[in-house]
């Protein structure tokens, strides 16, 4: 099992932004260090305790201070942009990196973005679909373009000059693109059905019970066979927050306590989701559970892994149980409210935590 690293990220709002910007930065250069295979970063533009407005922006700027780590867009909300601006982006970022993007797609979960961009009341699901094929369809084709859809067009063939290159969108790096992933945010996800068909592989996120999480490789497989593809778990990759620290009582003070980050998190989330969002079955063993009963404290004891090494390893054991074999672990990263803790856990999560976790499941192989 490899290890990466996923951001949303998320910060109080009060911290000042070039700090947290900053700080964000310095955990993908730290991951970098620490052998951690993919660092993926997400962007919103319409909340204050999310301060990555451009996913591609941001990782354009560690491009160069970087030289082996995958770097992944977590995710690009297509519905939010026009599908040319993205593909011409993400072509760059490719080419930054010296062809290390993993290109995350989603239709995008944050509804005042939604409502900014106009497509509040609008199919994003099916933008989403049109956006990814004008995409791909911008980096397979040959200029001129003219690519009409319902929510989109993408054209030059009035203004192109061939000659002086003028008219022609950049393709990636990597051919025939960078490798596509996509968040898997339900139980029982259509969407991972979906992209398994389409050759694409799926994150599954790390605010879903171990329960929901098992219900997303079926689906994969599923997807790959009505396809004609092979379904490896080395294709899965799924989300957790985790916690290591040197003593039991600090990792329980610092991810479980109702005033750490962890908690500053979730309490986030579930405003967003339970409250706004009517998401609430994500949090949920069983989704007859009332909303009242779903408390922070049960969320952060059921979704969090925290402890010791020790601890820590035998808990990441026991998910992997319940949700099956996956190839990509990716530590959820959350605010450093706490720099030292916050580097610390990295460090023993790479070093110690994840060889014990390979070295016991290649024992029962």
């Amino acid at each position: 099992m490899k290890l990466g690293m996923f951001m949303m990220p998320l910060h109080p709002p009060g911290r000042p932004m070039q700090q947290t910007l900053q700080e964000d930065r310095e955990a993908i250069l730290l991951a970098e260090a620490l052998g951690y295979a993919e660092a993926f970063v997400g962007e919103h533009v319409t909340d204050a305790a999310e301060t990555v407005s451009s996913c591609i922006a941001f990782l354009a700027s560690v491009a160069c201070q970087t030289r082996r780590i995958k770097l992944g867009t977590g995710t690009c909300n297509l519905p939010n942009q026009h599908p040319a601006h993205i593909a011409a982006q993400v072509a760059m970022l490719d080419h930054l990196s010296g062809g290390r993007v993993l290109f995350g797609i989603s239709p995008g979960g944050l509804m005042s973005d939604a409502e900014m961009f106009d497509s509040l009341d609008k199919n994003r699901n099916e933008m989403f679909v049109e956006s990814i094929d004008m995409i791909l369809e911008l980096w397979r084709r040959d200029p001129p373009y003219d690519i009409r859809g319902k929510y989109w067009s993408a054209s030059t063939a009035r203004t192109q000059i061939p000659e002086i290159g003028q008219g022609i969108v950049a393709r990636p790096l990597q051919a025939p693109h960078p490798p596509i992933v996509g968040t898997a945010v339900a139980p029982y996800s259509q969407g991972v059905l979906e992209m398994a068909k389409r050759g694409w592989s799926p994150i599954s996120a790390n605010f879903l019970l171990p329960k929901w999480v098992a219900t997303h490789w079926p689906k994969f497989v599923e997807g790959r066979q009505a396809a004609g593809l092979a379904a490896s778990p080395q294709d899965w990759r799924v989300a957790k927050s985790i916690f290591v620290a040197d003593d039991r009582a600090t990792a329980q003070r610092y991810a479980l306590g109702a005033d750490g980050p962890y908690a500053f998190y979730f309490r986030q989330l579930m405003r967003k989701l339970v409250g706004g969002g009517n998401r609430g079955n994500l949090f949920k063993p069983d989704p007859a559970m009332p909303d009242a009963d779903l408390t922070l404290d049960f969320v952060l004891r059921n979704l969090v892994i925290a402890g010791t090494v020790d601890d820590v390893a035998e808990q990441l054991l026991a998910f992997r149980e319940q949700v099956g074999d996956f190839g990509t672990l990716l530590y959820a990263c959350h605010d450093w409210q706490d720099a030292a803790l916050g580097k610390r856990s990295m460090e023993l999560m790479a070093r110690e935590v994840l060889p014990r976790v390979n070295a016991a499941v290649q024992a029962c192989a």
